[in-house]
């Protein structure tokens, strides 16, 4: 009975399953590098188009805090305006009311007594002056409290000259305003100050 001997094909076809394992394992891995490879770029892109739309919000979130600021500073400019036409027209008002307060302090004179300096803070009246006497101090103080446009005269200084000859004086009183917002903030009120030199004037 004749014998074959199957060795030599038996490792042939080890030998080309082998080699079939391993192309198989290469090509495995190569479409493993490949779709790592395009998962990177594919993520890449993904993590470059978030950071550019980051990049535009940023720049929009700039733009909006300026046009805010600017908005703000508007608000700003408009209060500031605001302000200056209620002194602007408050002072308007008190216009005609300050003629009738001077003209009241020529009739309130009585004879004898001379005003060197008058000033004015807010609706507060400062006096300084002389007198032949302290009498004629207490008649102007009379003639201010009947008066329609001045009311609460107050006494600060009284001297008597060494010489004997007159008597300087310092008194305040308050200016009636027909102006119904007396009470604004301080730093809307105005300041005037109008200084009277020499002998007062008494008609």
């Amino acid at each position: 009975m004749p014998r074959i001997n199957l060795l030599p094909h038996r490792e042939s076809r080890r030998r080309e399953r082998k080699l079939k394992f391993f192309v198989a394992l290469a090509a495995a891995a190569g479409a493993g590098v490949v779709a790592a490879f395009a998962a990177y770029l594919m993520y890449g892109s993904m993590i470059e188009g978030q950071q550019h739309r980051n990049d535009r919000l940023r720049a929009e979130i700039k733009t909006l805090d300026k046009q805010i600021e600017e908005i703000n500073d508007l608000e700003s400019a408009k209060q500031k305006f605001i302000a200056r036409m209620e002194i602007i027209e408050k002072l308007q008002r008190s216009r005609p009311e300050i003629v009738h307060v001077f003209d009241e302090i020529v009739h309130a004179l009585p004879e004898g007594v001379y005003l060197t300096s008058v000033q004015q803070n807010g609706s507060k009246l400062k006096f300084e002056g002389v007198a032949q006497s302290s009498t004629r101090v207490s008649s102007f103080m009379r003639n201010i409290d009947g008066s329609q446009w001045l009311r609460n005269p107050e006494l600060e200084v009284v001297e008597t000259a060494k010489s004997g000859a007159g008597s300087s004086f310092t008194l305040s009183a308050d200016q009636v305003t027909t102006s119904s917002d007396d009470n604004a903030p301080r730093a809307a009120a105005k300041i005037r100050k109008a200084s009277l030199s020499g002998p007062g004037v008494r008609q």
